[in-house]
């Protein structure tokens, strides 16, 4: 058995490999029923080609088994072999989901688990598409009036390309290209790539024809549409010559394809054998200039201890003499370099530990993909935001919450074909998911154009199960009442279905974006759609804190949510419906002190300092009875039976060794918002 160091090495390759696999049969399956793109099918060919090689050195060899299969099918499908029929598209969706459950079960060292067996059962099912041949066609390379030299020397897979381009009438040209020995290698990879917009390159080959001395040159075989006047202009931009090796068909045949089916079982992964949306690695690939900075930041931290150790040295040995002010002043300028360095390494660890969204978007959209096809539903998936960065820990626990919204905007939120035609929507409906930065905090928000949440059935459903007090019911505003569906056991779903309407979720969802310290909020219109916005904060693992006191207890406030601090006399206060509430500004917002939430004695104060916290568009005022500066804080987990304690995101230290608590804003927010919305 492989050690734990050797597995996640290869864990961690390997994850990677198939999250690509699966990100270009994604844009394949985007684009199904179209011609697919050779590029898009070579990039599936080689991942298949890598996995097989790398599992196959780590000794997993029900991995390497199954990715040689699949390797096998996307040979066939480059070499023409095999049509890109949905039978092919939808087994290589399915190889993506298994290959990431067997690496799931080699993460937890299991042997001979569900995704064993189903990586047995499409195995055979991939092997046996590899037989389901196109129609038998004239061939019509045969047509083509190519040199010698270049036919020659064209590989199997080359020659198909040029049947391809041929066969779809495309004319191809004969690129010539003659480089310096310094420099060939940058100058051709800029050709190739200002050609690649105009066509295909089909093929590089070294000339015939002899190049000047201290040069070679170059005959790219080029498929393109473009008119020779538009294709020279780009040849000669990059120092080549454009010459025509196939003008056109002149009764070229196109190739049948025969509509030859296989009985196919859509393979469906057992509970447990799925596994979650977390990444199977803890693993982070860190750009190297980022752990430049970071070592530069340490060596200096060095020299300024070595300064500051000698510093003190001095005080030490000067025995009863009084320290001169010099010495002052370079005891000073030493801790304000101190500072500075230690500022530039957080910002640089924080900088490690951040992951664009992209990693968890893309493992979202493929299974939003088949989700929507298991729901025989037309729905369009949008996403934008993927380069926004969060700390790798809240990516990983966020993937769960997500993937459950967007399967509720599927089962709750988009109509079937027919009603949204009869509502005089685009039969197709559109589900959207878009992330941006806010300020110190990241939103995430999932819209769609579906029918919207029905506010009388929500109503209902909360009177019937006694969810809330029947006097507060009738006049709650719209976004309480929209809040609703969040308590536990809510659902306006009068039938069970695989994915949602069991009466548990949407609750589940909030208390895991509440362990982030973040804020789900929802809103909706009828026959409109439905949106679902999540705010979150960059990190939780190093945090710019306000330290306050209540009854002797410190507390650390995130300053990412602090907005301001005002002073406040008791007389000041109001009170609407039983909650105090505090004007800022013409503005009334709620108000707490946070000695009677956490039942810590009150002191009698002649002011209130008030901290003003905010997330998303709520606002809140704490109370506390002193401020002691600000501090930078590593927030520690409370672990044991205090981890679900509501209030807290965490522990920390003061310079004194003493403990202090860390607020959860969110969750303060959320509770003294939602106080009233108790059942009677």
């Amino acid at each position: 058995m492989a050690q734990p160091p050797i597995r996640n090495e290869f864990i961690t390759e390997a994850t990677e490999i198939v999250e690509a696999f699966a990100r270009e049969v994604a844009a394949l399956d985007d684009n199904r029923g179209a011609e697919p793109d050779p590029e898009q099918i070579n990039a599936v060919f080689r991942s298949a080609h890598s996995l097989k090689g790398v599992s196959a050195m780590f000794g997993e060899e029900m991995v390497s088994t199954l990715a040689n299969q699949a390797e096998d099918l996307l040979d066939a499908l480059r070499l023409g072999r095999v049509e890109l029929g949905d039978h092919v598209l939808d087994a290589l969706v399915e190889t993506g989901d298994v290959l990431n459950a067997l690496l799931l079960e080699v993460a937890r060292e299991e042997r001979s688990g569900p995704a064993s067996d189903l990586a047995v059962d499409l195995g055979l099912r991939l092997s046996r598409l590899c037989t389901v041949k196109r129609g038998k066609a004239k061939d019509p390379l045969a047509a083509l009036e190519l040199p010698e030299r270049v036919r020659s020397v064209l590989t199997e897979y080359e020659e198909h390309r040029l049947r391809e381009n041929a066969r779809k009438g495309i004319r191809l040209w004969l690129v010539r290209a003659e480089y310096a020995l310094a420099d060939f290698d940058v100058r051709l990879a800029q050709l190739t790539s200002a050609l690649k917009p105009s066509g295909e390159v089909v093929s590089t080959l070294p000339s015939a024809q002899p190049a000047q001395e201290d040069a070679i040159a170059f005959d790219l075989v080029v498929g393109s549409a473009l008119p020779v006047e538009a294709l020279t202009e780009v040849a000669h931009a990059q120092g080549a010559q454009v010459t025509p090796l196939w003008s056109g068909p002149r009764g070229v045949p196109t190739p049948s394809r025969t509509n030859e089916s296989l009985p196919e079982r859509s393979l469906s992964l057992r509970p447990g054998a799925e596994g979650s949306l977390r990444s199977l690695t803890q693993t982070v690939r860190v750009d190297i200039g980022k752990l430049d900075a970071l070592m530069n930041a340490v060596g200096e931290l060095l020299l300024v201890r070595s300064n500051v150790q000698k510093l003190a040295e001095s005080a030490r040995t000067a025995g009863g003499i009084p320290v001169s002010r010099f010495w002052g002043q370079e005891l000073m300028r030493e801790a304000r370099a101190l500072e500075r360095k230690l500022d530039e390494l957080q910002r640089g660890i924080l900088a490690v530990r951040m992951v664009p969204l992209g990693q968890v978007f893309d493992k979202l959209a493929r299974l939003f993909r088949r989700v929507a096809r298991d729901a025989q539903l037309e729905v369009d998936f949008e996403v934008s935001g993927g380069d926004v960065e969060l700390d790798k820990l809240i990516v990983e626990d966020l993937s769960d919450p997500l993937m459950h919204l967007l399967r509720n905007a599927i089962d709750h939120g988009i109509e079937s074909h027919a009603l949204r035609q009869s509502r005089g929507k685009s039969p197709r409906g559109l589900v959207t998911l878009k992330a941006f930065q806010q300020g110190n905090h990241v939103v995430i928000q999932i819209d769609d154009d579906g029918g919207g949440i029905d506010e009388e059935r929500i109503r209902k459903v909360a009177r019937e199960r006694n969810l809330v007090r029947p006097e507060h019911l009738d006049v709650m505003d719209k976004r309480d009442l929209f809040n609703l569906i969040f308590l536990p056991g809510f659902s306006t779903r009068k039938t069970v279905s695989e994915m949602s309407g069991r009466g548990v979720g949407l609750d589940v969802v909030k208390t895991n974006i509440s362990r982030l310290s973040g804020m789900i909020d929802v809103n909706s219109e009828a026959g409109q759609g439905t949106s679902f916005v999540l705010t979150l904060p960059l990190t939780l693992a190093i945090l710019r804190a306000l330290v306050v006191e209540v009854g002797d207890q410190p507390f650390a406030v995130p300053l990412n949510s602090v907005m301001e601090i005002v002073t406040l006399l008791p007389t000041q206060l109001e009170t609407v419906e039983r909650r105090e509430v505090m004007n800022l500004r013409g503005q009334t917002i709620p108000f707490i002190r946070l000695s009677r939430m956490f039942g810590l004695k009150d002191r009698p104060v002649d002011r209130f300092y008030v901290i003003v916290v905010g997330l998303a568009q709520q606002r809140l005022g704490i109370a506390v009875e002193a401020l002691k500066g600000q501090q930078d804080i590593v927030t520690k987990s409370l672990g044991g039976r205090l981890r679900h304690v509501q209030g807290f995101a965490g522990a920390s230290e003061l310079g004194d060794r003493r403990v202090m608590l860390v607020l959860d804003v969110a969750a303060i927010i959320d509770a003294t918002l939602h106080l009233a919305l108790g059942a009677g």
